[in-house]
């Protein structure tokens, strides 16, 4: 079985690695993660992974509450770090080379986010994390997920998630939900289905970068759209 891309971006959610608990980081979860990912980097495919820090903390929810939105944002961007390092550990512990580069300086705990550098990575079989989104308050983890894509050429963008891809309403709360096998850009957008903001919609849309939402939690997935078998939501032009 091989892999029918090069090279890939696979976008986590924070709440991937929460699992079961209602907040941080499942030890279990992790380590599950990154079996899941090294089944595909032994495929020969350059992969670099953008996280989320919803299971720490959500800028957005913050601000609600009377936080200002840049510094709730900021504390965001640290959380996606903590959840970077976790999973650096977690891949290395299964022999999987891992960088860890940061659009907010930390030399300390990471590499500086270097477009060059990342990519030097990727062409020696190393896993690059991308850590602190863009490095910009009011964009999410999402979009920044598409830009780094777009910046190291990556063919593909994989949005593990909790459900089994796309539908037209929220499944957990409608147990008429009809699933969505494939569907455009525009139409997202139109529909306003909330599989990502949409900012990052709109600059996947523009640049052309396909996208496939899956579920994370069903074993072996994340090989199977690798190796182009048809599972989750595509969504594309």
């Amino acid at each position: 079985m091989g892999s029918r891309f090069k090279r890939i971006l696979l976008k986590l959610s924070g709440e991937a690695l929460m699992g079961d608990q209602g907040f941080g980081i499942c030890p279990n979860m992790l380590t599950y993660v990154a079996e899941e990912v090294r089944s595909i980097v032994e495929l020969d495919v350059q992969l670099a992974i953008v996280v989320g820090g919803g299971n720490i903390f959500r800028g957005v929810a913050a601000s609600s509450f009377g936080m200002e939105r840049t510094s709730a944002d900021h504390m965001g961007m640290l959380a996606t770090v903590l959840n970077s390092l976790a999973l650096q550990d977690a891949l290395e512990k299964k022999s999987v080379q891992t960088r860890v580069q940061t659009a907010i300086s930390m030399h300390e705990v990471a590499e500086p986010y270097i477009l060059r550098r990342a990519l030097r990575h990727l062409e020696k079989g190393r896993v690059v994390i991308f850590a602190a989104g863009s490095g910009n308050p009011y964009f999410t983890t999402d979009t920044a997920a598409v830009l780094r894509a777009k910046e190291i050429h990556a063919e593909i963008l994989l949005k593990a998630t909790k459900v089994n891809g796309l539908y037209d309403s929220d499944p957990e709360r409608n147990a008429d939900a009809r699933f969505i096998k494939t569907i455009s850009f525009m139409e997202v957008l139109e529909r306003q289905l909330r599989v990502m903001d949409m900012t990052a919609i709109s600059l996947a849309m523009d640049n052309q970068l396909p996208l496939v939402v899956f579920n994370l939690k069903e074993k072996g997935n994340i090989q199977k759209v690798v190796c182009g078998e048809d599972v989750g939501t595509t969504i594309g032009r």
